[in-house]
């Protein structure tokens, strides 16, 4: 058995046209070496959403953009003293925008 890797969406499509064509869950996943439980849960997925690809963009929605991480990047290397609670309200103060402490790029 293959480990922990995500199976392509063409890899999928052969999955589920190998099922649709009349073969059986426990054939098709021994035929691409993958477990049983993903063919069939993959096929489950598929008749009931009517899509084989995966859901991507899970997770939290940024708050900042990639120019504001620039910026608090370039403000702590500036005084590299300063507290993250300090660069945190430096940005709140300049952009308006709340920052959590712990989430700071790194520097």
């Amino acid at each position: 058995m293959s480990s922990r890797h995500h199976i392509d969406d063409f890899m999928r499509g052969r999955d589920i046209g190998k099922i649709e064509e009349g073969r059986k869950i426990t054939a098709v996943a021994r035929e691409f070496d993958i477990a049983h439980s993903v063919v069939s849960r993959l096929w489950k997925s598929f008749k009931t959403t009517g899509i084989c690809s995966r859901r991507h963009g899970g997770g939290r929605v940024r708050s900042t953009m990639p120019a504001e991480d620039r910026y608090i990047v370039l403000s702590a290397k500036r005084n590299r003293r300063t507290t993250a609670q300090q660069v945190a309200n430096q940005f709140l103060a300049a952009s308006g925008k709340q920052i959590s402490e712990t989430l700071l790029p790194d520097v």
